[in-house]
């Protein structure tokens, strides 16, 4: 039986049942016009990434804010997105095996489908899924530029790679994958800037290299919402992944700018609404959002425009809130709590509960917005 939603589409902000996974519309809008704003005034393409909202609705609305497309880490998450009218998809990850490679070529019959490699074999097994499903698929190579996760050295084994891909009747080389994903959390701008820096010189030695191979570099692709705006001014990377913005989790807000000040390019956007559901002494609230309404994985979320009142102790379904008496919400009291990772919150929940006007009297539901590749893992 499918489970009910916390609200309905009309209803005021009091009415909502909680926890609840909201999204404040003014707040997500703006996000939405100051990216795009950015990115186009530099000369950049924006390719958000889904992984943050998993929404097809929620693309759409990039897309018509100039964004070229989406980009994700699962198939599963591609084929909610083309299914939901998106129809230029990255896969910035690699993907390995028949089945899931048959399963993203077959998308390329309804859309434009890339993916990442960083090795040989999967530019071998990419090569035949295209071939039995008798499409072509854009493959990027992805270089290791610091995060020492996925990715091949830059350089000659990069070339190697895309060579191999462009000797290929099934893909076409698309470019380079060039994402640091450690530093998007170093808090100073200027950690940030000197590991991006050292980015850039591997990424720009590889175009390079690939030029002389007599390669097109046509995408360099990267950067979130922690050092955008440093890849966007480099000259080097044209394609920015940034996905977060939309959201301003907790933990992106604890970055800070050349003056020391918070990042604040971006508001928060995204809440879990939580009810008060206990306060059995002054000094300790408890409400009813715990490990599975919010991730923890950044750190604890943190109560919104509560000045003193600390989330702490989060179990299964509980989360306590500690602080001064005076200051701790009552039993049947509603708050408002940012998430420390927007990502795997999202996860969590079924639905957004879309609100306009939420921190004025006439707060209200607009929307219910389903958070459609919720558990997309494959």
């Amino acid at each position: 039986m499918p489970l009910q939603p916390p609200a309905q589409a009309g209803q005021s902000f009091a009415e909502i049942d909680t926890p609840a996974l909201i999204l404040d519309l003014d707040a997500f809008e703006r996000n939405l016009v100051t990216m795009a704003a950015y990115t186009q005034g530099h000369g950049v393409r924006l390719r958000p990434h889904a992984k943050t909202h998993k929404s097809p609705e929620i693309a759409l609305r990039q897309i018509a804010h100039g964004a070229v497309g989406q980009c994700c880490q699962k198939v599963s998450e591609a084929e909610i997105l083309v299914e939901g009218g998106v129809t230029d998809v990255l896969v910035s990850n690699e993907v390995a095996g028949a089945v899931k490679l048959d399963r993203l070529a077959k998308l390329a019959r309804q859309a434009k489908i890339s993916l990442c490699v960083d090795h040989l074999d999967g530019v071998r097994e990419a090569a035949e899924a295209a071939a039995r499903q008798d499409v072509v698929l854009d493959v990027l190579v992805e270089i290791d530029v610091g995060g020492r996760r996925c990715g091949v050295a830059p350089g000659e084994t990069a070339v190697r790679l895309a060579e191999a891909i462009s000797r290929s009747n099934s893909l076409r080389f698309g470019g380079l994958q060039a994402y640091h994903g450690t530093a998007q959390h170093m808090r100073s701008i200027d950690e940030r800037r000197e590991a991006i820096e050292r980015a850039a010189l591997g990424t720009r030695n590889t175009v390079e290299r690939l030029t002389q191979a007599g390669l097109s570099c046509a995408v360099v692709g990267g950067a979130g919402t922690g050092t955008f705006e440093i890849e966007s001014q480099s000259g080097i990377w044209n394609e920015i992944q940034a996905g977060s913005y939309i959201f301003m989790d907790a933990d992106y807000a604890r970055n800070r700018t050349a003056d020391g000040t918070p990042f604040r390019t971006f508001e928060h956007a995204l809440f879990i609404l939580a009810g008060v559901m206990s306060k059995p002494v002054p000094d300790r609230a408890v409400v009813d959002a715990g490990h599975k309404a919010a991730s923890v994985d950044s750190g604890l979320p943190v109560p919104f425009r509560r000045e003193g009142v600390v989330y702490t102790k989060p179990s299964d379904e509980h989360g306590v809130l500690t602080g001064d008496p005076i200051t701790l919400p009552h039993r049947g009291d509603r708050l408002l709590l940012v998430p420390g990772h927007c990502d795997p919150t999202v996860n969590l929940h079924d639905w957004y509960v879309c609100v306009r006007g939420l921190h004025t009297p006439d707060a209200h539901v607009e929307a219910l917005w389903p958070v459609a590749a919720r558990g997309a893992l494959t």
